[in-house]
């Protein structure tokens, strides 16, 4: 008997995750255990899991807005409408804009444009909107973004623009306002105590005690990390960056499970004990797009994942954490940056009215539009050696209504197809049928 549609697509959703994520799997089953229990929670934790299986299922389809130009590009990898938030920026200014780089790689402008809609189909979906209403709401995320792409062909500004406090409102300007009433002395009261006059990691069930031969080799690439930071946002040396205390930790979430994690308090500006900084030194994951559209250049460019990472996100964001920078343990790369109190992510939740939402789909196209033609050949890499705004508005001019109309056509049609995939994939985890992770 021929297998259904059914089966073949969970087939293919098993084979597509088990390829990805082998080897961390073998790492270690139980953290995949949690991550796919999380994926497996709602359409839209699994759409955020799954962006191998988004590639792979792009990457057997026809793109007429791709050339050789376009289809080699800067791109986020898992542009999704929870991947926003606040940052302090290198030069102390609050920014509201695209965040979460481990997953970027050169590729399709319009696939990260197309995993946005589908993302926004999910969220419309879960608050009721009607299909019409979401279609016009990721039409307004659309246009912007191909407005801002024009007003970077004619201006030479790409690197100017910023969501911030002076020009934002609504949702976006609420972040920024919670960002700006944090400060660092709360975070470092969750997680921190000060004993004997110092200040080191509070024990906790999520913090692990470094052995002594592990200790080293974290504090040998530290000091390679700091030979990474820009020279024009280095500190001066002196007691600036003396490492205090460093604990183990596991990933920090759904894309980061079974990647191991460290966490550095750090000397601050001063011997103040308030103004001591946590550093993040996290291990960089292979991006899901390069297991579809391996670049050969590009791979002998990066040293390792870290420097990809970190690198990327540069070109991405131009005016990044003063801290961004990598290193490397036993020849695996890590990415090392703070740990900031001013990261607050946009909330959907309050979310709750397609006019509440429409001004802030424009805020989030023309921040994607500045991800991409600000990684050009204006960056600090070479890889992009051509204006991307003008690569872009190439394949599109005259055509900009139509390619909207087909981005708007496929990324919602995805969006029901990852809904459908939700449920295959919780059906074949719930039968322990993905190799390598079971769900008892």
């Amino acid at each position: 008997m021929a297998p259904t549609k059914d089966q073949q697509r969970t087939d293919r959703i098993i084979g597509v995750l088990e390829e990805a994520f082998a080897d961390l799997m073998a790492a270690d089953p139980h953290a995949f255990r949690l991550k796919f229990r999380k994926m497996a929670a709602d359409p839209f934790a699994f759409y955020r899991g799954s962006a191998c299986l988004f590639f792979a299922d792009q990457n057997e389809q026809d793109d007429p807005w791709n050339d050789t130009k376009t289809s080699r590009v800067w791109i986020h990898g898992d542009l999704h409408a929870r991947n926003f938030g606040t940052y302090m920026n290198s030069d102390g200014v609050l920014v509201f804009d695209i965040n979460d780089f481990d997953e970027a790689y050169l590729g399709p402008f319009t696939w990260d444009l197309m995993r946005f809609v589908a993302s926004l189909g999910l969220i419309g979906r879960s608050k009721a909107f009607p299909d019409e209403t979401v279609r016009e709401l990721a039409r307004g995320y659309l246009d912007a973004y191909a407005t801002q792409v024009a007003h970077y062909e004619d201006r030479d500004d790409d690197e100017d623009f910023a969501l911030r406090l002076d020009n934002t409102h609504g949702a976006v300007h609420q972040a920024l306002l919670t960002a700006r009433g944090s400060s660092r002395t709360q975070l470092l009261e969750k997680t921190t105590e000060v004993v004997d006059h110092e200040r080191r990691f509070s024990d906790s069930a999520t913090a692990r005690r470094l052995g002594a031969e592990e200790h080293y080799r974290v504090m040998q690439a530290f000091e390679e990390y700091l030979g990474t930071i820009p020279k024009d946002r280095r500190h001066r040396r002196g007691m600036f960056y003396r490492v205090k205390d460093i604990v183990g930790r596991s990933g920090f979430g759904i894309g980061s499970a079974g990647l191991p994690a460290y966490n550095l308090i750090i000397e601050g500006p001063n011997q103040a004990l308030e103004n001591d900084i946590i550093l993040s030194m996290k291990q960089g994951n292979v991006p899901a797009l390069s297991k579809v559209r391996g670049d050969a250049k590009a791979d002998a460019y990066f040293q390792h994942e870290g420097h990809r990472t970190v690198l990327s996100q540069r070109a991405l964001q131009v005016h990044t954490d003063p801290f961004l920078g990598w290193c490397a343990i036993a020849d695996t790369g890590f990415i090392v940056d703070e740990l900031s109190p001013y990261e607050s992510d946009l909330d959907w939740g309050d979310l709750t009215e397609p006019d509440d939402v429409a001004p802030v789909l424009a805020d989030l196209g023309r921040a994607t539009a500045k991800i991409h033609c600000a990684s050009d050949e204006d960056s600090d890499e070479s890889l992009i050696t051509f204006q991307t705004e003008t690569a872009i508005a190439k394949v599109v001019r005259g055509r900009s209504g139509d390619m909207i109309d087909d981005l708007l056509d496929r990324g919602l049609a995805y969006s029901e197809r990852a809904g459908a995939d939700h449920e295959l994939f919780v059906d074949a985890f719930r039968e322990n049928r993905i190799a390598g992770v079971s769900a008892t």
